[in-house]
Formats: structure tokens, sequence, C-alpha cells
């Protein structure tokens, strides 16, 4: 069809409207069809407008615009069977999810005419319609919509579906909606398809849900981080995260081994003084204790001190899932070489 298209003769000026029309989608990566049918010529120049800067919209012949689709060898050619009836050419240089939203953030809510079909249910809602007890009740009320007169002005009294989708909208119905205000149609352009990369998108390919698409991705993100740090594997991202969790279980081994080293002694003689106290709350008779130790009071377990987290390291803490290991309060720490304070010394020296 095209190659006969091609070689029949055609008037000048078609000629130079399809290779101003070539010229025009090779300079765009991305290029589509849109139904323009039922918007109104003064607000599809509006739309031309908002669009500037970002995409191009092109209205022309549907022969011609088929015929320099065929015309641009970047297999554009299989945007032409979505050519038909009220359509125009839309280029840009974003990816065709990005036109996508464009255009459907673009459209705006319009009054609905004799003739035309419902694209959703159409409700008259409840409340004060605000005008004044007349004959407007009973249009009203031959529409479908529960409505009467009550406190000086027509009111309707519940939400009344008064025409389904797909059903065809008559003369007493528009005028109803015109008068109240409702406008339950959209206008704007619809997207058919989008060629891009090689790749045709068509719409329901291109409606994505981006909070949830954007939660998906922190998901997929968190739980390579937390398979990366519990699997000890380095990366730029989560080394500091492991050296802090490293240096955090390197220093509960020493606290539970009573390794005498610098940076462990502080807490090693906290955690013995702590212990020897948990025993002299034990024993009944004070006069048993060491003068010392008559009268203390057991302190309250010191949470053992960890490593200091590099930064970052508040946003790994749920992925450590291995626990730590817990100091033994029952521990004697035969061990240590007995200088654990003086509590200690008096009571066994």
């Amino acid at each position: 069809m095209s190659a006969e298209r091609k070689t029949e003769t055609i008037p000048q000026w078609k000629k130079e409207e399809v290779d101003d029309l070539v010229a025009t989608l090779e300079q765009y990566d991305s290029v589509g069809i849109v139904n323009i049918a039922g918007i109104p010529s003064r607000q599809l120049q509006d739309m031309r407008r908002n669009l500037h800067g970002t995409a191009e919209l092109r209205v022309s012949r549907n022969t011609l615009m088929e015929r320099a689709l065929d015309e641009v060898d970047d297999g554009l050619a299989a945007l032409t069977e979505f050519i038909g009836g009220q359509v125009g050419l839309i280029c840009t240089n974003d990816n065709p999810f990005t036109l996508y939203q464009q255009l459907e953030a673009s459209k705006t809510s319009a009054p609905i005419n004799d003739g035309e079909v419902a694209p959703d249910d159409i409700v008259i809602p409840e409340g004060d319609t605000g005008m004044d007890p007349g004959q407007f009740v009973g249009e009203l009320q031959a529409v479908g919509a529960e409505a009467r007169i009550q406190e000086g002005s027509i009111q309707v009294m519940a939400d009344s579906t008064v025409l389904e989708a797909g059903e065809t909208v008559d003369s007493q119905l528009a005028n109803v909606l015109s008068e109240l205000g409702i406008e339950p149609k959209e206008v704007g352009l619809d997207l058919q398809a989008v060629f891009a990369d090689s790749v045709l998108f068509e719409p329901d390919e291109l409606e994505l849900d981006v909070e949830a698409y954007q939660a998906d991705i922190e998901a997929a993100v968190a739980g390579a981080r937390n398979l990366s740090i519990n699997a000890v594997y380095p990366t730029a991202q989560t080394v500091g995260s492991l050296l802090g969790k490293a240096s955090g279980e390197a220093k509960s081994v020493g606290l539970q081994a009573a390794i005498e080293d610098e940076d462990f002694m502080p807490d090693l003689l906290s955690k013995a003084d702590g212990q020897v106290r948990a025993l002299a709350a034990q024993i009944d008779d004070p006069e048993a204790l060491p003068e010392a130790l008559q009268g203390v009071e057991t302190a309250a377990p010191e949470a053992e001190t960890e490593a200091e987290p590099d930064e970052g390291d508040d946003e790994d803490s749920e992925a450590d899932d291995e626990p730590e290991a817990e100091p033994d309060d029952t521990d004697d720490d035969d061990d240590d070489d007995g200088d654990t304070g003086d509590a200690m010394g008096a009571m066994f020296g």
C-alpha cells in the first residue's frame, strides 16, 4: 500500500508537507500517535503551547502522516496501524513513560454534549444545588436524580447515578449537567502508541504506578544491602557498615573472654563491679559482708559498649540478623588477675 502511494503523482504542497513531517520526525528519539477527537480547537492550541519545550504536536492529513512514517528508516512504519480517525503525531526526546505521564497529567475535565457516550458513570452528588425553587427540580427528577425543594432551595437528597458508562447522553441530561456545572469527561491527548529505541509501546505498557515502582526499587536496594552485610560481601556502599559491625562483634568477644586490653578495661571493671554488687545483694546477713560492701545497692546492669558505628550504620540496624553474644553474668572470671576493684578486694581479700 505504501509503495503505491509513493509512485502516484501528488501535488507539490503535499510533497512539501511530507518532507516537513519527515524532518520533524528525524529530530526526536520518541514518536507517538495521539487521538485528538473531541478536543475543541482552542483547547488543542493550549495543549500545543503547554507541550512547548518538551514535545511537539503535529497534525496533518492521515495519508500524509502515513507517508512520512514510511519514509523515515527507523521502524516508524509500525505506527501507521494506529492512524485512524482524528489523530496527530507527538514527538519528544523524553522516554515514552515520561511522555505518557505528561499527557495524562495535562488532561482536564469538560462538559459532555448531547449524543456523546459517557466514559464513566455520571453521578449527580448529594447536596444543595444553590438554585431557587422552580421547574429545574422537575428536570432533575426526570433524569433520575433524587431531588426536592427543601429549606428554600432545590436539593439533591442522595448521590444519584443518572447514566452508566457506555450509554449515550441525551439533550435533557446534557442541559441538566451544564446547569449544575458537572463536567463528567476528560479532555486531552490520548496516547495510542509510541515508538522509541526500536520498541513499540502501547498505553497499557506505559501506565505505571510511580509510587509503587519506587517502593519496589527501594525494597530491592534495602534487600541487596542486607544481603551484602549478612554475607560479609564488601562494596563501596556497605564496607563502612561491615567494619562497624565487625568492630562491635570483636569488642563483644573481648568482653566475654575478659581480654585485658586497654580498650576493654573500663568495661571489664564495670562488668566485674556489677557482678560483685549483684552477689553481695544475695547475702541476707550484712555482717557477713566486708565493710566496703555493707549497705550497697545492686547497680543496674550496664549495656556492653559497642564499637561506634561508622557513618550510615543506623540504616543497617535491621540488617544485622545474627544476635550478638550476651554477657554471662554468672561468670566468676577466675582467670582475671584479681584487680577488679576495691569492692572485690575487700570481700575476698
